[in-house]
């Protein structure tokens, strides 16, 4: 039988509190359970005495027996200076999903072809227009061809 220190739920709801228990690692969360060690309310502020209350003595025999506490709780006892635990660092924590890399890089690709057109744009503004004689000289031929489609 594997015995662990976990976190039992109790309260209502949106008002959790939990109770430090050793219990069967294979016994549901809020079921029956060996021995109550603690108690934890996260609604109280971080620097209140009672937010965290340990059966030190409790804690540590059963640590010695071979129970595996849970990570909340081994967060827990760590603050309490029972057990030290390593500190984790996720590498990744910063880093943004797969979804909103796509995105950025959508909207990267977009505003570069609107930058891309805007300059095209101030390109031809900038560049004179070259003066087309040639529809000026059409005109008085168009108006010749009118002219003799009337006489005919």
């Amino acid at each position: 039988m594997s015995v662990s220190l976990r976190l039992s739920r109790g309260g209502s709801k949106k008002r959790p509190y939990y109770k430090v228990v050793v219990a069967n690692s294979r016994a549901p969360r809020d079921g029956a359970y060996l021995e109550q060690v603690g108690t934890y309310n996260p609604l109280l502020a971080k620097d209140d005495a009672n937010r965290v209350r340990l059966v030190e003595d409790r804690v540590r025999y059963w640590l010695g027996v071979g129970a595996q506490p849970t990570d909340r709780v081994a967060r827990l006892l760590d603050k309490a200076g029972i057990k030290e635990r390593a500190a984790t660092s996720n590498l990744k924590k910063g880093e943004p999903g797969q979804k909103a890399k796509d995105r950025a890089e959508e909207k990267a690709e977009k505003a570069r072809e609107a930058a891309e057109a805007a300059e095209a744009a101030a390109a031809e503004a900038a560049a004179p227009a070259p003066v087309e004689e040639a529809p000026a000289e059409e005109a008085p031929a168009a108006e010749a061809a009118a002219e003799e489609s009337t006489e005919a």
